[in-house]
């Protein structure tokens, strides 16, 4: 029986899946404005032992990562630059240029790693009506 530790209880806890030997995985990928670096990779290879670990105990894993291809990332650090915006200054290029680029890069770093590819690249700019629903939803319910 595979146990995963639970931040919420801080215990190891017994695994069960909502749906009979299916498990669904959502990590959230790279915001695509740069190289990765080991830093950030850490997070891929920790997502990959999980998914190795899920199919290894049986299950068949639908893992969806997105791709953050838009720009958001900003923080106190960095003045509220927008990322995305900040590496096409950078690069002399459009921001849509930026994200195929970094995108390929990122997904041949996985590839040179042995990552496992999720089964659904998510890419943000093809949900932005979704998000836009789903915020509204929260909104409204407070």
């Amino acid at each position: 029986m595979l146990s995963l530790y639970n931040t919420a209880t801080k215990q190891k806890e017994p695994f069960s899946p909502l749906h009979d030997h299916k498990v669904g995985l959502y990590t959230c990928g790279p915001t695509v404005y740069n190289y990765a670096h080991i830093g950030n990779l850490r997070t891929y290879v920790f997502e990959d032992i999980l998914h190795r670990t899920l199919k290894y105990h049986g299950y068949d894993v639908k893992h969806v990562m997105n791709i953050t291809d838009v720009g958001h990332l900003t923080d106190d650090g960095d003045n509220g630059e927008d990322k995305m915006e900040k590496g096409a200054a950078r690069e002399g290029k459009t921001a849509w240029e930026i994200s195929d680029f970094y995108t390929k890069m990122f997904k041949e770093d996985m590839k040179a790693l042995n990552i496992l590819e999720p089964t659904i690249w998510c890419k943000a700019t093809d949900h932005i009506q979704e998000q836009i629903n789903q915020v509204q939803t929260l909104i409204d319910n407070g």
